[in-house]
C-alpha cells in the first residue's frame, strides 16, 4: 500500500537468501517443509497448480509432491522488492515460506498473493513473528546503551500474531486463521547463535542498520549480557523462535457465510433456560 514505511532492504534480504542456497537444504527449511506438508494434509483437497515462494524451494516442493495432494509446483525465490509480479487468478494455492516478515508493505504482499489465487484458492504463509530472538534484541540494546549511550536497529521488529489475523481480513481473504508455533532453541553460547543467523542468511537487513563494523567491545558486551540473562544452569543459552502460520482463502460463493443479524430461528435464552432481560 502507498506510504508504507520503508524498514527493510528487500534486495539485501534476497541476495542473502540466494547466497545461503547449498546442495542440501538447511535444518530450518527441512523443519518448515514437514510442517507445511502436515498443514496441507488437513485440507481435504487436491491442488493442481501451486505457487511456492521460498529461499530453498526445491526441497519443499519435493516434500509437497510426496504428500500426494499437490500436482504441479511453480517455484520462486524471494523478490528483491515488495512487488511480486504474480499472474492473476492462476493458482489453486500459494505457499509463502519465511519471506513475509521482510516486506515493507505486508498487507500489499498478501493482496498480491490473494489476486494470484483462483476463486476458493488457498493461501498458506509462514513467517517469523512475535518474540522471535527477543533475547538477542535485548542484549544488543543493553550493550549499545552501555557502550555508546544510544541504539541502532540490529534485530528486525516482529509482527504480533493478533495483528496478522486482522491483516488477512484486510487483504480480502476469507476464513482467515493465524496461529503461532513457539520453540525454545538452545546454543552453547551467544556466538554460536549469531553464527547460525549469518549462515542462514538472516542477518540484519534493516534499512536503518549501522554500516559501521561491530567493535570487539560492543560484541563482547552483547555476548556478556546474553550469557548473564538468558543462560540455563548448564551455561547453554536459549533463544526464542516464534513462527506464525497464516491461512486464508480467495473468496468464493461456496464458502461459509456469516448469518445475517436477526436471522436466528431460536433464542439463546431458551437454549440456556434462563429469562431474557432486554437492555435499556
Amino acid at each position: 500500500m502507498a506510504g508504507a514505511p520503508h524498514l527493510f532492504d528487500r534486495a539485501l534480504a534476497a541476495t542473502r537468501a540466494a547466497r545461503r542456497r547449498g546442495p542440501e537444504p538447511n535444518i530450518l527449511t527441512r523443519t518448515i517443509a514437514e510442517e507445511l506438508v502436515e498443514r496441507v494434509a488437513f485440507v481435504n483437497r487436491r491442488f493442481e497448480r501451486v505457487l511456492l515462494i521460498a529461499a530453498e524451494p526445491e526441497a519443499i516442493a519435493g516434500r509437497l509432491k510426496e504428500g500426494g495432494q499437490v500436482k504441479e509446483v511453480e517455484m520462486r525465490l524471494p523478490s528483491s522488492g515488495d512487488r511480486l509480479g504474480l499472474p492473476q487468478e492462476q493458482f489453486d494455492a500459494v505457499f509463502s515460506v519465511l519471506d513475509l516478515q521482510t516486506f515493507n508493505d505486508v498487507p500489499g504482499a498478501l493482496i498480491q498473493m490473494r489476486h494470484a489465487l483462483k476463486p476458493d484458492g488457498l493461501l498458506l504463509v509462514c513467517l517469523f513473528a512475535g518474540d522471535t530472538l527477543t533475547e538477542l534484541r535485548q542484549s544488543w540494546l543493553a550493550a549499545e546503551v552501555a557502550i555508546s549511550g544510544g541504539v541502532t536497529p540490529r534485530v528486525a521488529p516482529m509482527i504480533d500474531v493478533r495483528e496478522l489475523g486482522a491483516l488477512l481480513q484486510r487483504a480480502g481473504l476469507a476464513l482467515p486463521v493465524a496461529d503461532l508455533d513457539r520453540t525454545m532453541v538452545r546454543y552453547s553460547d551467544a556466538v554460536a547463535l549469531i553464527h547460525e543467523i549469518r549462515e542462514l542468511g538472516l542477518s540484519n537487513n534493516l534499512v536503518g542498520r549501522s554500516r559501521v563494523p561491530v567493535s570487539r567491545r560492543l560484541m563482547g558486551a552483547a555476548i556478556n549480557h546474553y550469557q548473564q540473562n538468558f543462560a540455563d544452569p548448564d551455561d547453554r543459552v536459549r533463544a526464542t523462535i516464534e513462527i506464525a502460520w497464516l491461512t486464508g482463502w480467495a473468496p468464493h460463493e461456496s464458502q461459509q457465510q456469516p448469518l445475517k443479524p436477526g436471522s436466528a430461528k431460536a433464542r439463546l435464552a431458551d437454549a440456556l433456560k434462563v429469562d431474557e432481560k432486554k437492555l435499556r
